[in-house]
């Protein structure tokens, strides 16, 4: 591991520690199935596509401030249920995401996915 990815990791363990701590503390637990996580998630996951719905390419690349702080606020929302079903689940999402960054690596070989977005089912070996 890295340095900036053990910096990376201790930084998610405090706000996994945090976030179970504001689940504690209004007994929330009771209503975290992973089951419920996983559609809470789905639901700020499509708040931040809403912001982008109508935009061209360009606009989505230069948000202005109300958009901007509106997209971090929903990136935060997606963040805290991600690592509150990662918690419930015992599922690490740095190892989670390393591994499968090696999958994607096998899947997509850069001298095959360079410079085209085609799925990796649709590429001439």
């Amino acid at each position: 591991m890295t340095q900036g990815s053990a910096k990376s990791q201790h930084g998610l363990e405090q706000l996994r520690r945090k976030i179970r701590q504001f689940v504690d503390d209004r007994d929330w637990e009771q209503f975290h199935s992973p089951k419920n996580l996983a559609m809470a998630l789905s639901v700020e996951a499509a708040e931040l596509v809403e912001i982008f719905q109508w935009m061209t390419e360009d606009e989505s690349l230069n948000l202005d401030e109300t958009a901007k702080s509106h997209a971090a606020e929903e990136i935060g929302d997606v963040l805290v249920y991600l690592i509150r079903i990662s918690d419930r689940l015992g599922i690490d999402p740095v190892t989670a995401a390393e591994a499968k960054m090696v999958q994607n690596c096998k899947k997509y070989p850069a001298h095959l996915a360079h410079g085209n977005s085609k799925k990796y089912t649709e590429y001439d070996n």
